[in-house]
């Protein structure tokens, strides 16, 4: 599966914060942030800002985290991007 599941586990272990309190937050059942966390699906472009926007409720760290290893290809690569 894709980059934002394993970014996603990464700061869901990291920052101690639990599926079900990731869910409670964003108002969604347990079992889709599970799916999620286990790869078995991808959240959508704008599930991402949904989840970001839940992190920074819980702890801001845990969304800046978030987002550096959700795009960090991309922002390592910026220096060599075109505009």
């Amino acid at each position: 599966m894709g980059r934002s599941s394993a970014a996603l586990r990464q700061v869901l272990r990291s920052y101690g914060i639990s599926q079900n309190k990731l869910a409670v937050t964003m108002g969604i059942e347990r079992a889709t942030v599970y799916k999620w966390y286990h790869e078995e699906r991808d959240p959508s472009g704008e599930t991402i800002e949904r989840i970001v926007r839940a992190l920074i409720v819980l702890n801001p760290e845990a969304a800046r985290a978030f987002i550096q290893a959700f795009l960090s290809d991309l922002v390592d690569g910026c220096d060599t991007l075109e505009a």
